[in-house]
């Protein structure tokens, strides 16, 4: 059996213990208490499936203030890419080029990978399909509801924003 750090426990307990919170919305002891042993067990049980020790490097106040900027990132190209499903869905927009490209990636691991990953797929219109790993290089299948670049490195910059950039920031 692996070795739990505590740490990874301590932290777990609070996101269990701050979401009970959240839902029972009750301040009451008995719900405070019942909340308290139900997350400090699930802490013990489920804390090295959920919290892995490169999370903490998100500690630092470097990253964190990188990654409440990135949200800000996030949400304008959110913006720009709904506004942009808005007008092709309501303005009779017929010129839609559906395909899936090939984007090269250039970031550090299999967090900030899957954090853009997840990104991508969450702005209208794009949807990852696959990381591939290929002589070294990270790439993503990305379904593109509008190929207007068949590029891969013009597509990227048109698929990824600023967000690679950004979570770069965060993960290095």
């Amino acid at each position: 059996m692996q070795k739990t750090r505590f740490p990874a426990v301590l932290s777990t307990f609070v996101l269990c213990y701050a979401f009970w919170i959240l839902l029972t919305w009750s301040f009451a002891v008995q719900e405070l208490a019942a909340g308290a042993v139900v997350s400090l067990a699930a802490a013990l049980f489920a804390a090295r499936f959920f919290i892995h020790e490169k999370a903490f490097r998100l500690v630092h106040p470097r990253r964190f203030f990188s990654l409440i900027a990135y949200v800000f990132v996030f949400l304008g190209e959110l913006v720009k890419a709904n506004l942009d499903m808005a007008r092709r869905c309501f303005g009779g927009c017929k010129d839609v080029n559906p395909g899936v490209v090939k984007v090269p990636v250039d970031l550090p691991d299999g967090y900030a990978q899957a954090m853009l990953a997840n990104s991508i797929t969450l702005t209208p219109g794009t949807i990852t399909m696959d990381i591939a790993e290929e002589d070294g290089k990270s790439y993503f299948y990305i379904h593109w509801i509008d190929v207007a670049e068949t590029d891969r490195e013009k597509a990227g910059e048109v698929i990824k924003g600023r967000m690679e950039k950004w979570i770069g920031r965060i993960w290095k």
